[in-house]
């Protein structure tokens, strides 16, 4: 006997097929983006640039990843939400991170 349906489930979603042309794709534009991500790194940008750079390609990157690879895109509103909050918690602790290590006194002990 099959199972009823609940449709007020928050873990519930219609199941959505990705087509491999879009896996390729994607798969493709990671590959551009790291050979991006080697040219940008020959390149000697003024000051902290390259870093700055270098992250925003990761961060368009990770997105590719989560967004098709990780099927974050075709799912529910509560994995989306799950996700968002993993993401918060992260910049949460790499802030609190970066905030002890430039108020140290390095070199003056």
């Amino acid at each position: 006997m099959a199972e009823p349906q609940h449709h007020d489930e928050p873990t519930k979603h219609e199941e959505h097929i990705v087509s491999p042309k879009i896996y390729l794709a994607i798969g493709t534009t990671l590959l551009v983006f790291t050979a991006i991500t080697v040219g940008a790194s020959l390149i000697d940008l003024p000051g902290d640039l390259n870093a700055v750079v270098a992250l925003a390609i990761a961060c368009f990157k990770m997105t590719l990843v989560v967004l098709f690879f990780m099927h974050v895109k075709y799912s529910s509103k509560l994995t989306k939400l799950t996700v968002a909050a993993g993401f918060l918690t992260f910049v949460v602790l790499i802030t609190m991170t970066m905030t002890d290590y430039i108020s140290r006194a390095w070199g003056r002990w």
